[in-house]
């Protein structure tokens, strides 16, 4: 929050023991006696705020505009700030022990101006794939048109293929009379749950670029985070979220976020004051409502996600469940699991034997599980992403991505697995 809104004395630790974000997200930022002693925040339905002096109006601008470096410490207009959004992001922060956060209108509003900020043209993206279909919409259709480049490697690559693609980058900028100006990330990938091996990333750019020319690491972390990944430990400097998903977690609300370093988001946040992509207080409010669960439903979901895909990975109907906890003892991926993750999640990718006909057979037959994209709700999500939301994905690439006709993503909710279990053995008989 801005410094004159702050509560009195948030509680992070008792003695020497640190509170967990869990506990912290009960109270963290908000201070009853600001708000007539409410026990949770009011919904501040406004779109202005009052000045006590124009004196005030003129500090609170110079902060917004710049002139004054540290930001506002006021509140001035809802494009640029309110209470609501401003306790979101005390708490959000919280969970990857982040420097800052800030959230927006959706995820793809997050992204478009978190690359908006660090990229211009003649520079070049390094990027990992597969990404979300609108993320790779933006970086190689969208900021092309703009002159910026972008280079790709797949998310299992190893340090030798990492370093190749930096090079390459490299390469391309220098012809382009621009830079490398950011590496976008997104681990497990989507749909295919495909692991990037983030403190390989960080390595590689300590090696390619010094300290002044160095890209930032953004990564998305929606599939994970924040409670199964923390990718910020491994060297990245920024986490995307898309709120919408598991943070929001009831299907009910569209935001995004970014938590990472003060000084690459102090970047990011006056490109989002001026194009007004800021998340609005009732999506705000209600996001704060679903952080206080988040802990407890993804942790039912990630059991059951546990039961669900040990029953599909033996039916002879399916050809193989890509599961994190599934992943094959001494492979590339397990080792990048063991590293950097803490739970193997509830979204996963089911290929089943067969093509499109099969996967829409199984998805018409299902009876708990709801045929809609999207992922990390109360309930339980099937769609087809080839036909759906990577239907935009050039066809070569979604082969090489393995984003196949026979692909199905599951995002798992938190009913009783037995009853899933049983949705889905109705389903596969349809097959």
């Amino acid at each position: 929050m801005s410094e004159g809104r702050k509560p009195k004395n948030p509680a992070t630790h008792i003695g020497n023991h640190k509170l967990d974000p869990a506990t912290m997200m009960m109270g963290y930022g908000f201070d009853p006696s600001l708000s007539e002693g409410s026990l949770k925040p009011p919904v501040f339905h406004t779109s202005t705020f009052v000045f006590e002096k124009a004196a005030d109006g003129k500090h609170f601008f110079e902060g917004i505009t710049g002139k004054r470096p540290g930001g506002t410490d006021g509140l001035v207009y809802a494009r640029f700030n309110n209470p609501n959004q401003e306790i979101l992001e005390d708490r959000l922060a919280l969970w990857e022990d982040a420097e800052e956060a800030l959230v927006f209108s959706s995820g793809m509003t997050a992204i478009s101006i978190l690359l908006l900020t660090f990229a211009r043209p003649g520079d070049v993206i390094v990027m990992s794939g597969p990404l979300y279909a609108a993320t790779e919409t933006i970086i190689m259709k969208i900021l092309s048109q703009f002159g910026i480049g972008h280079v790709d490697f797949p998310a299992g690559a190893t340090r030798e293929e990492i370093d190749a693609a930096l090079a390459k980058a490299k390469d391309m900028a220098d012809e382009k009379g621009g830079k490398v100006s950011m590496i976008y990330l997104e681990s497990p990938g989507n749909p295919t749950n495909a692991l990037v091996d983030v403190e390989a990333v960080h390595a590689a750019r300590s090696a390619a670029f010094d300290e002044a020319s160095r890209p930032p690491i953004a990564i998305d972390n929606t599939f994970l985070g924040p409670l199964w990944a923390k990718p910020q430990n491994q060297g990245a400097d920024i986490s995307v979220y898309s709120l919408t998903k598991y943070a929001g977690g009831h299907s009910d609300l569209v935001a995004g976020g970014l938590t990472g370093k003060k000084a690459l988001l102090d970047k990011v946040r006056p490109m989002r004051n001026t194009l007004g992509g800021i998340c609005d207080a009732n999506t705000a409010w209600m996001l704060l409502r679903s952080l206080e669960t988040l802990e407890l439903r993804m942790s039912r979901a990630g059991e059951n996600a546990e039961k669900v895909c040990a029953f599909l990975r033996d039916h002879p109907k399916v050809d193989r469940v890509g599961y994190l906890g599934f992943l094959e003892e001494g492979s590339r991926q397990k080792d990048i699991y063991d590293r950097h993750c803490l739970g193997a999640g509830s979204t996963f990718s089911l290929y089943l034997k067969g093509g499109e006909a099969e996967a829409f057979r199984f998805l018409d037959a299902l009876k708990i599980a709801k045929l809609a994209v999207s992922l990390g709700g109360t309930e339980t999500l099937a769609s087809a992403p080839a036909a759906m939301t990577h239907l935009s994905v050039p066809d070569e690439r979604r082969a090489a991505l393995d984003i196949s006709d026979s692909l199905v993503r599951i995002s798992i909710g938190v009913e009783k697995a037995e009853d899933l279990i049983a949705d889905f053995a109705n389903a596969l008989d349809a097959v």
